[in-house]
């Protein structure tokens, strides 16, 4: 009799090679999604360490932003009349002071900090902030009639947006809260 329990208990040849066969593929399946997970991970950190090296100056850059800001107004403040009237000391002044400009917005750039382009372009609030809207002067309504602060990229994230002013449509005045003054006493 034992031999007919032994018999019984013994597994059939070919279910146990198709369970084999099943676990086989299992197995192959775990070890190619493990395998696209570690490649995954290694894309991921590397992707991570570049940003990170990309970025890394990000807050100094803003920092450094401030300084830039001062220079340009400094130079803006002395109209070039008067620049060319100047005492010979006065303009070699100047003229340092613009050469420091430069060469601080070219060490700017050489690290992926660089100005947005306004020039006659439309508002993006992705790049810009719109701080009023003023009479186009002949410009298309949306578009950026000035610039009131410079706004800045590093890479391809934004740094700083531009302060600008936007024409608005139409000539007529923009109605605001005066309109709906209560002038009830």
């Amino acid at each position: 009799m034992s031999d007919d329990n032994d018999q019984m208990n013994a597994p059939e040849p070919a279910n146990e090679n198709d369970a084999l066969k099943n676990e086989n593929a299992d197995l192959k399946d775990r070890l190619l999604r493990a395998l696209a997970e570690v490649e995954n991970i290694r894309r991921r950190a590397e992707r991570d360490k570049q940003e990170a090296s990309q970025y890394a100056n990000t807050k100094f850059a803003r920092d450094m932003l401030g300084i830039a800001d001062n220079f340009g107004r400094a130079l803006s403040a002395c109209p070039p009349a008067l620049r060319e009237a100047a005492d010979p000391a006065v303009k070699a002044v100047i003229d340092g002071v613009e050469a420091t400009e430069r060469q601080l917005l070219s060490t700017l750039e050489r690290y992926g900090v660089r100005q947005i382009d306004t020039n006659d372009a439309k508002f993006d609030p992705n790049l810009h902030q719109a701080i009023a809207e003023v009479p186009g002067n002949g410009k298309p309504a949306g578009s950026i009639v000035d610039v009131v602060q410079t706004g800045y990229m590093i890479g391809d994230r934004l740094l700083r947006p531009a302060m600008v002013t936007v024409a608005r449509a139409g000539g007529a005045p923009q109605s605001g809260a005066a309109g709906n003054v209560d002038t009830r006493v």
